[in-house]
């Protein structure tokens, strides 16, 4: 597997629990969990389901970025995240507006919590790169 294959931001997260951000398998990408972690690995927006969700679009935008993909090529997605009912407005509208009029299979998966203290979403997601970009 040549290096480019794996994508890791670096941050203390990736080692403490033994994983990469992104793995490429042949034309598939199979992304781990994005999470609202700036570029330092710190966890900036504790409790607000907006600011996080914006911040994970935007990590998902550098994995994509980093194997030269676009959204339009992501194929499926799992969305994580506390509060469905009370959340659920504010995921749908942040779905559409990062996909536009691309529609990806997804699954929405409320939890109870999730891994960071304060987290509330996390999105994982596989890019097919033999779809038009």
């Amino acid at each position: 597997m040549a290096s480019d294959d794996v994508f890791s931001y670096g941050i203390p997260a990736e080692s403490d629990f033994g994983y990469a951000q992104a793995i490429r398998s042949g034309e598939l990408i199979h992304v781990s969990g994005q999470v609202a972690f700036d570029g330092a690995g710190g966890f900036p927006h504790p409790g607000d389901f907006a600011a996080q969700l914006e911040l994970t679009h935007a990590n998902m935008d550098r994995v994509l970025d980093h194997y030269g993909a676009t959204r339009n090529q992501i194929v499926s997605q799992i969305v994580y995240m506390v509060g469905v009912q009370r959340n659920g407005v504010t995921v749908s509208e942040g779905n559409l507006t990062y996909f536009g009029d691309h529609r990806p299979a997804s699954t929405v998966l409320g939890v109870t919590e999730l891994a960071v203290p304060g987290q509330v979403v996390e999105i994982a997601f596989v890019v097919d790169m033999r779809l038009p970009a």
